[in-house]
């Protein structure tokens, strides 16, 4: 078995669905189907119960997922090693400051696990890149939220978390169950600085063109509503300072939690990342 048919199988297996298995294998459908069977061929066995929705995994196939994924682990490793033994075995990592999350912590833990020889590099951004330095090509993967500008990226989606309003405790809505972004708009936000990601600030706006205050981090989009009485979006499972409440809109699309890697990056770490930290938020 050829170790690239093998990494066919497992994003087949992963997405159960060609066409999005093919996007992230920026290949197209026809190649990857035909590897596919290939390998059942090799095999002897069917991998796949294929049907018009996707395909689901056969008793078969789950076990060559488990084999293939260790497999893989391991030559990445080998190569690691071997890039260590040179000194090029380095990641940069770019990670959006909103606060700390617990699988962001098991991601990292699980990555120190599987390479430990490998030398990351942290960059921490505030919210006014949300590609935390991908396109600037400051790093080399992005664990992060969309929406943002993908072009000549892979996103792939990990997690989505429901937003609120962010608002004083004494403000008259802050009573409400639930909220809708109407009951906001005659409201001052806070916003983002000229020159952020326009589908970013779109989303986080509600939608629409806002007055207020600029902000650039967590803490300051919480003073700004704790000081000026603005108001803004934030995730539901936030804990506000003291003074501030969160309360829930229902009326808006949750946000996604992703990672994001140059378009075309093939390299044994970035994949890795990207595998580990689909583990670490699929549990």
């Amino acid at each position: 078995m050829e170790l690239r048919t093998l990494r066919y199988f497992v994003a087949v297996a992963e997405e159960l669905h060609f066409g999005r298995a093919a996007t992230r294998l920026h290949m197209s459908q026809p190649p990857l189907s035909r590897a596919i069977k290939g390998l059942e061929a090799e095999v002897g066995a069917p991998l796949l119960d294929r049907s018009p929705t996707g395909v689901a995994l056969t008793p078969v196939g789950t076990v060559l997922l488990d084999e293939a994924r260790g497999l893989l682990d391991h030559a990445d490793r080998v190569r690691e090693r071997v890039a260590a033994a040179a000194g090029h075995a380095t990641l940069a990592v770019g990670i959006l400051g909103d606060g700390n999350d617990p699988r962001a912590t098991r991601l990292a833990r699980a990555h120190h696990r599987q390479h430990p020889h490998v030398e990351t590099h942290v960059r921490a951004v505030d919210l006014t890149d949300p590609t935390c330095g991908l396109h600037s090509g400051a790093v080399d993967v992005a664990l992060t939220r969309g929406p943002f500008d993908e072009t000549g990226l892979t996103v792939h989606t990990l997690r989505t978390d429901p937003v609120g309003a962010l608002l004083r405790t004494d403000d008259p809505l802050a009573r409400r169950d639930g909220l809708e972004l109407a009951d906001l708009a005659d409201r001052r936000w806070f916003r983002f600085p000229e020159g952020t990601d326009p589908r970013w600030q779109a989303y986080w706006h509600g939608g629409e063109p806002r007055e207020g205050p600029v902000v650039r981090t967590v803490q300051e989009c919480q003073q700004a509503v704790l000081w000026s009485g603005t108001v803004g979006v934030t995730l539901l499972d936030h804990e506000p300072v003291p003074g501030l409440t969160v309360v829930p809109l229902v009326d808006m699309a949750p946000s996604r939690v992703v990672v994001a890697w140059p378009a075309g990056d093939a390299r044994p770490l970035v994949r890795a990342f990207v595998r580990i930290a689909v583990a670490a938020y699929g549990d």
